[in-house]
């Protein structure tokens, strides 16, 4: 019996785990864990430096060509705001790369978490609601570049951080801090200058009054470009629930489509539809031009579109916001030297106060980075 007895032992000694090799393998574990969010973080730095590139991008080519649209004879409002969403289609094909990477990383991945996807009828209304907003903004924004300078409606357009972030605090839960309440006040400021700037000289010669129907239209698109991006990321986080780019697609090409269709009904309501053949006859740059000013505006808006949409995906409204302004130095300066328009003193205050609130943004969100790593240490 005795015998028997250390021969049980021993076998059960035998089996059980070594610590060495516990350890051995927790380090290992925690090593690949390491690697594993190594790999996400470079990806996902990535993946926000392309988005980034097609917001800037899109962003100022977009603004430029819709100034030189305005310059060379064109003058519909509608128009000029159709071609801020019209362009979707060139997008669809995208949807087929989108897929192909889903199917891949589907086979790939056997922990896959299924979520419950949300009712047609919820995303008809929010696709439609988020459409009506994209369509009312784009055109204020268009009638805000009819009667403004390009670099002031620019510089005006920074405010548009300010009312995001008062948006996200109340939709996205955004924490106030004073280097952001700092920001606020700084863009607030910024555009606020710009109350006494009359563009009377350089491309735009206007009256003090559509001077302030410019720039009222241009302070209301911009808060309603806030709300929009809140209502965004609030969509991303509470109603689809998902990250992957044919999300992004979708809210692109969906609220796009809603929004052509308001405009076509406003474009044709207004009587400007009659007026498109003599518009085009005067263009002063040809009749090829005017098409291909258009094709290239509507081009430049989906591109920043994705960059804008991606970044809230990736990071927040607030900072896709932001890189938003970062753009702002780059549309007066292309302006100045393509379209002469005059640089004035209150110009330049208003872009440094305006470029102040950007930097101290972006320090806040180093310190918070700073933050998050010393919790992980």
């Amino acid at each position: 019996m005795g015998e028997a007895t250390e021969i049980q032992l021993q076998i059960l000694t035998d089996n059980l785990p070594d610590e060495n090799k516990l350890d051995e393998n927790s380090a290992e574990r925690k090593t690949n864990g390491i690697m594993s969010q190594s790999k996400r973080s470079y990806k996902w730095w990535l993946l926000v430096a392309i988005y980034t590139l097609f917001l800037l991008a899109g962003q100022s080519t977009a603004t430029l060509l819709g100034r030189l649209y305005y310059d060379k004879g064109g003058n519909s409002k509608w128009l000029a705001t159709l071609v801020q969403v019209a362009g979707f289609p060139i997008l669809i094909p995208l949807y087929y790369l989108s897929s192909y990477k889903s199917s891949n990383h589907n086979t790939n991945n056997s922990n896959i978490i299924i979520i419950n996807p949300p009712s047609v009828l919820l995303l008809s209304g929010m696709y439609s609601g988020l459409g009506v907003l994209l369509a009312a903004d784009c055109l204020l924004y268009s009638v805000g570049l009819l009667y403004l300078s390009v670099s002031t409606y620019s510089i005006i357009c920074a405010s548009q951080l300010a009312f995001n972030a008062l948006f996200s605090f109340f939709l996205n839960s955004q924490k106030f801090t004073p280097f952001i309440i700092n920001s606020l006040v700084l863009l607030t400021i910024s555009s606020a200058l710009l109350v006494f700037q009359n563009d009377s000289s350089g491309s735009t010669s206007v009256s003090k009054g559509k001077y302030v129907i410019g720039f009222v239209c241009t302070v209301a698109a911009s808060a309603g470009y806030g709300l929009m991006m809140s209502l965004t990321q609030f969509c991303f986080q509470k109603i689809l629930k998902k990250e992957t780019f044919k999300i992004v697609l979708d809210m692109i090409v969906y609220q796009s489509l809603v929004a052509t269709l308001v405009i076509f009904v406003g474009l044709f309501i207004s009587g400007e539809s009659g007026n498109l053949g003599r518009e085009m006859e005067g263009f002063k740059m040809g009749k090829s031009s005017y098409v291909n000013v258009l094709v290239c505006i509507a081009i430049g808006w989906q591109v920043f579109s994705i960059g804008a949409v991606g970044l809230i995906m990736e990071a927040s409204s607030l900072f896709s916001n932001v890189i938003g302004t970062l753009g702002l130095p780059i549309v007066p300066v292309f302006a100045m030297v393509f379209f002469h328009d005059p640089m004035t003193g209150i110009k330049v205050i208003s872009m440094v106060l305006a470029i102040w609130g950007f930097v101290s943004y972006v320090y806040q969100h180093y310190l918070d980075d700073r933050k998050s790593e010393t919790g992980r240490v």
